[in-house]
């Protein structure tokens, strides 16, 4: 099973620039070339993005758009360009951008427009009004004209398409709610490639989940299923049609899900004894502790001791106990979270940090805990 994946370095080449001249004169070539140019996008999803050097990471975009798109009025898709109109750098389905809001909170969220538009970004984000801020912040601050820095995108959920980086047949998305987004570039791309899949999307109500009429352009590949009027969904709803010889799922399935944490769980744990099948999977929450201890943050600048308990994160307790700190996905991949260690002895369960970095007591709060008491420098 596949949870996240690092993206490796590669850029994009083009075409040889002597083919476009013999456009007017080879209209076989001229068919062929736009083809390639319409497919070249998603024909290596794979390969990370090369983005441009900037002094810092960070780029200003422009909202030219918002758009309300969930009947409960609970979602708003913004779509960034950039102030001087020009191309922006590509992506892949399952990418994401990390805002950095006007408040200094910095949030991530899954790219759900076309990555084929190398002019504009597409976010949705929804309302959550007992999280940490962010949502309500993009809603009730971002508009229409808005300035807003960005970093990205990045990808820690590519798709693999079957015969181009991946053994699998046929394609299963799952999406629940607000994780439509991630999926909807991949839909567009299984389409492009002609693939064999299916998605179920489910949510507490039809007003409630987002897309609704971009995802029924797809019509009997896609299964709408809310809770209010199907009760919560079996793990046979969320993995489709059973093999008929077995009736258990499919050989040769790649599976690729978003949504809440116990949707996730329940996936990870009725395919864990099925190595014939892909599980790639994004979460938007804080993944659960595993095999944690208990132990004591000493905060050098103030001596104060913030005690961890053996199932919440070195984040959750700092967030409880001393209030503002940064942070963002939550899950040891974007680094927004990083303190130095000062002394102790650490457990990294980060996916970004180097050696070097480590070594240097560099530590993510929002995923790493001490094998005994440590203290950090905010």
């Amino acid at each position: 099973m596949n949870q996240r994946a690092h993206p490796h370095s590669t850029e994009m080449t083009s075409p040889p620039p002597h083919l476009y001249g013999r456009w007017r004169h080879d209209p076989l070539l001229l068919a062929g070339t736009m083809i390639a140019k319409m497919w070249w996008p998603f024909w290596r999803p794979l390969a990370p993005l090369h983005e441009p050097p900037t002094d810092d990471g960070v780029r200003t975009l422009r909202v030219i758009d918002r758009t309300v798109v969930a009947e409960d009025e609970n979602v708003v898709a913004l779509t960034f360009g950039a102030p001087d109109g020009g191309p922006l750098p590509q992506w892949h389905p399952g990418a994401h951008l990390d805002l950095l809001l006007a408040s200094g909170r910095m949030r991530e969220y899954s790219l759900c427009g076309d990555p084929a538009d190398r002019l504009h970004y597409r976010i949705a984000v929804r309302r959550i009004p007992d999280g940490g801020g962010g949502s309500i912040e993009v809603h009730d601050t971002v508009t229409v004209g808005t300035d807003v820095s960005v970093k990205g995108p990045r990808n820690a959920f590519p798709l693999s398409i079957p015969g181009h980086g991946s053994p699998a047949r046929t394609v299963r998305f799952i999406a629940a709610g607000i994780g439509i987004t991630p999926i909807l570039p991949m839909l567009a791309a299984a389409e492009r490639f002609e693939l064999d899949w299916s998605m179920v999307y489910t949510g507490r109500s039809r007003a409630s989940i987002p897309f609704v009429d971009e995802v029924a352009r797809y019509d009997d590949r896609v299964v709408i299923r809310t809770d209010d009027e199907h009760g919560l969904p079996s793990m046979d709803d969320l993995l489709g049609p059973l093999d008929p010889h077995t009736g258990r799922a499919p050989s040769g399935l790649a599976v690729y899900c978003c949504g809440p944490v116990p949707m996730l769980e329940s996936l990870r744990a009725h395919l864990a004894d099925r190595p014939d099948i892909e599980l790639h999977y994004e979460r938007f929450s804080p993944p659960p502790v595993e095999d944690g201890e208990p132990f004591t943050v000493t905060i050098a600048s103030t001596g104060r001791q913030v005690e961890v308990s053996a199932d919440e994160t070195a984040l959750a307790a700092l967030r409880r106990e001393v209030g503002s700190v940064p942070y963002s996905c939550q899950q040891g991949f974007c680094g927004t979270c990083k303190v130095r260690m000062l002394s102790g002895e650490p457990d990294h369960r980060d996916n970004i940090l180097t050696e070097p970095e480590r070594a240097g007591g560099a530590f993510l709060t929002c995923v790493s805990r001490g094998r005994g008491d440590l203290t950090l420098e905010l």
